[in-house]
């Protein structure tokens, strides 16, 4: 006899090992704001450096100056200058380099490479009167040549920071959270097996999980000025005196979540319900369940769900505008739900890394919902005596609690709004179950009356689909209330009204197929119906 494979929610119960939430990649504009725009150029060369005339000619001087540092420092320090060659792997080089430059701090290696990239010119322009010539600056796109300077941070491990050669000198850092991670605890003397990209086992899952949250955005910031100081830098003292620093802009941040599992077998099995049950993860309204954002039909991006077979590793996709959130199984031996967010804007908060813990919170949140989903999705089976409790009347703590029928529009809307307000971290109001079941239904809520409401709340909360929130008059949806609420929900909708539609239809086209299984069954119930009448069975001898 074959056995069933366990559930979604029996696997991350039973087989989960330890889970991990931290940062992961972060790719940052490290820029001089005031620089980003022509006339704060035309004031750097003619306010603070005294130039008579604002003119890209007097970068190229600067330019220069800090290529020269660059080829001093591979000189002085005898690392490789690598020219990246056209489609090769940035990663590859990196890890052959590392081989050779062993554990010590310091940089790995410098790249070279042209990019296309914002950069400062002169264009002619003439006076509309006099019909003098004179300088215009502007901000333009040029191929120029980068310098990626790979190192290894005692604190943060690997990374890179890469400059344009060309004014006004716009970087990007990239860091890996969990390699930060593990430098602390190999610091701490606390034993892990590593994971790539995060930690397959660790004697305190506890502190590991404590140094993720305390990776700031000011550690992050000081990783930076670090290596500002100890790299070739393209503003003098005096320049950064005056107040062109270099600050640190979100770019692209992924916020994952690592559950280790037993058995390789528990992820196959969890990847095999997930993918067969969320096909719809990436509609309109499952995205805003995850992200906890409304979204229309003026919402810009493409909703949908892709599953990604790369080798025979499945991967779980889905997109919100330009933020998208990944599952897949890493190794063989962890769950990875992982949310990289591309845009901060996507969620009204500024780039500035200073918005860093905002956006974490956003962030595990995603990652959490999927979950939440996703067990909600593969184990809403609900027994007899589950069903019972819901639509049966019943009586809780001497009070009569009025039946939830089942298929009633009222309640199915009740349900749907319940699944919407889960992911409300206040809770809901009475005044906001009103409005949101007046929408469902089509009806206005002046409609529905608070005192007609309050029956609902009290069938909703006796039946232990809601409680109420302590000292206040808002409720919360329970866990159970959510698995009902998903499970009836998606029933009626994509099982009962359609199949019911189907075979109610007034052209009966089921009729058409002899060997519809209703169809027989129909002409069955008839030939009973007839003999019966007659009351001479065929089978009975003349």
């Amino acid at each position: 006899m074959s056995v069933a494979p366990p559930s979604v929610a029996e696997i991350l119960e039973k087989h989960v090992l330890f889970t991990l939430e931290g940062i992961d990649r972060m790719y940052l504009n490290a820029m001089v704001p005031r620089l980003q725009r022509e006339e704060g150029v035309a004031w750097f060369l003619r306010g603070h450096r005294g130039a008579r005339f604002a003119s890209s000619a007097l970068l190229d001087p600067i330019s220069k100056q800090f290529v020269r540092g660059i080829e001093e420092l591979v000189e002085r320090e005898q690392v490789p200058l690598i020219a990246f060659e056209r489609g090769q792997r940035k990663d590859d080089v990196t890890k052959e380099q590392l081989k050779r430059h062993g554990d010590r701090e310091g940089v790995i290696y410098v790249g070279r490479a042209q990019e296309k990239v914002r950069v400062v010119r002169t264009q002619k322009r003439r006076n509309p009167v006099t019909g003098a010539p004179y300088p215009w600056l502007s901000m333009s796109t040029a191929m120029v040549n980068q310098f990626y300077f790979y190192a290894l941070d005692a604190d943060f491990g690997p990374f890179f920071l890469k400059f344009s050669s060309y004014f006004p000198y716009n970087a990007k850092l990239c860091i890996n959270g969990h390699e930060y991670v593990k430098r602390q605890l190999a610091k701490e003397g606390i034993a892990f097996e590593a994971l790539d990209n995060g930690l397959l086992s660790c004697a305190d899952v506890g502190r590991a999980q404590q140094l993720c949250e305390e990776l700031s955005a000011e550690k992050i910031d000081g990783l930076l000025r670090k290596w500002l100081a100890r790299l070739p830098h393209p503003f003098t003292p005096a320049d950064r005196a005056a107040g062109y620093r270099y600050e640190l802009f979100v770019l692209q941040a992924e916020f994952s979540r690592t559950q280790v599992l037993d058995r390789p077998v528990a992820g196959r099995h969890f990847f095999e319900q997930v993918i067969r049950d969320n096909l719809d993860i990436g509609r309109p309204d499952q995205v805003q369940l995850i992200f906890n954002r409304h979204v229309t039909r003026r919402t810009p991006g493409v909703f949908r769900t892709r599953v990604i077979t790369e080798g025979v590793t499945p991967t779980l996709h889905a997109d919100y505008k330009n933020t998208r959130i990944k599952q897949y199984h890493k190794e063989g031996r962890a769950l990875r739900t992982e949310t990289t967010i591309n845009n901060t804007r996507d969620f009204q908060i500024g780039k500035s890394l200073k918005n860093l813990q905002k956006l974490r919170e956003i962030g595990f949140e995603a990652n959490r919902r999927l979950l939440s989903v996703e067990r909600a999705t593969s184990d809403c089976t609900i027994g007899e005596d589950a069903f019972d409790r819901v639509h049966k009347p019943a009586v809780v703590d001497g009070q009569r609690a009025p039946a939830l029928r089942f298929g009633d529009p009222l309640v199915l809307a009740l349900f749907a709004a319940l699944v919407f307000f889960r992911l409300q971290p206040r809770g809901f109001t009475n005044r906001d179950l009103r409005e949101m079941t007046a929408h469902l239904l089509g009806s206005a809520p002046d409609q529905f009356s608070a005192g007609r409401m309050t029956y609902n709340l009290r069938r909703l909360k006796l039946h232990g689909l809601i409680q109420r929130v302590p000292r206040s008059r808002r409720y919360r949806v329970t866990d159970d209330g959510l698995r009902i609420a998903v499970f009836e929900s998606r029933l009626f909708a994509r099982t009962l009204a359609p199949g019911l539609a189907e075979l109610f239809d007034p052209a009966e086209r089921w009729r058409d197929n002899p060997q519809a299984p209703f169809a027989r069954l129909a002409a069955g119930i008839d030939h009973l119906l007839e003999i019966t009448a007659t009351g001479r069975p065929e089978w009975v001898a003349a």
